[in-house]
């Protein structure tokens, strides 16, 4: 059986590709930052479909729990699949950003994606697939979410750049950068500001977490894909 990683998990994007992996064959191991009543739901859903899971804390946030948590996916002969999903937003204009989130920021959604890739390289056999879930912001820059915009644009260029590093081993990298998405982080959007994005989208809606999940699945199951940053947004800023 084929294993995969799959960071920040137990919602959103991450939970919906956790669940496609099942279906797909895979041991998944999901990781989470700190929620764990979302842990113990994830687990709950995941086990409707295969009892073929992990879930397990790791705050990307912080490196000594990853080098942790890397050491510990030493066990598994193979890792087939890492899907680098695990974010986290700032929301503040250019004064307001600190040091000190600023740093985090960019541990959390780059720093910690290479450091777990590093340690994990030994682990990844040929014909793997490594996929980043970066952003549209990360292509469009966003005016109140700056230091998110860079990382997500610092992913789509690592999922790049390692595709030389898996050079001649079949291993595919890419980036998948989904528009505006159905997840908790978007709920509480007025009603307003959707109809406003709406009016950007040619499909006019936010995509469902199950429409990024198969964005992942078409680069699981296509070797020729590779060093691609594939937007998944409904066709956003179409005008």
């Amino acid at each position: 059986m084929k294993n995969a990683i799959v960071t920040g998990a137990t919602k959103g994007i991450g939970l919906a590709v956790a669940q496609m992996l099942l279906r797909e064959g895979y041991h998944v191991v999901v990781t989470y930052a700190h929620d764990e009543k979302s842990a113990e739901e994830c687990r709950a859903k995941l086990a409707l479909i295969s009892s073929e899971f992990e879930v397990i804390k790791a705050d990307q946030s912080d490196k000594e729990a990853m080098r942790e948590f890397a050491q510990s996916m030493l066990k598994l002969s193979t890792i087939d699949c890492i899907v680098c999903n695990a974010g986290t937003t700032l929301r503040c204009d250019l004064e307001s950003i600190t040091d000190e989130d600023w740093e985090r920021t960019m541990q959390v959604n780059l720093n910690s994606n290479l450091y777990l890739i590093r340690d994990l390289y030994k682990r990844i056999p040929e014909n793997s697939r490594i996929v980043f879930i970066g952003s549209l912001m990360g292509v469009y820059p966003h005016g109140t979410s700056l230091a998110y915009g860079v990382t997500k644009a610092a992913v789509h260029a690592l999922a790049l750049n390692l595709v030389k590093c898996f050079e001649g081993t079949n291993t595919t990298v890419n980036a998948i950068a989904p528009g505006f998405v159905e997840t908790e982080w978007q709920a509480t959007k007025p009603l307003e500001i959707r109809n406003n994005i709406y009016q950007k989208s040619a499909v006019k809606r936010f995509a469902q977490t199950e429409e990024v999940a198969d964005a992942v699945r078409f680069c699981l199951n296509n070797g020729f894909v590779n060093g691609s940053v594939i937007e998944v947004s409904g066709g956003y800023c179409f005008k």
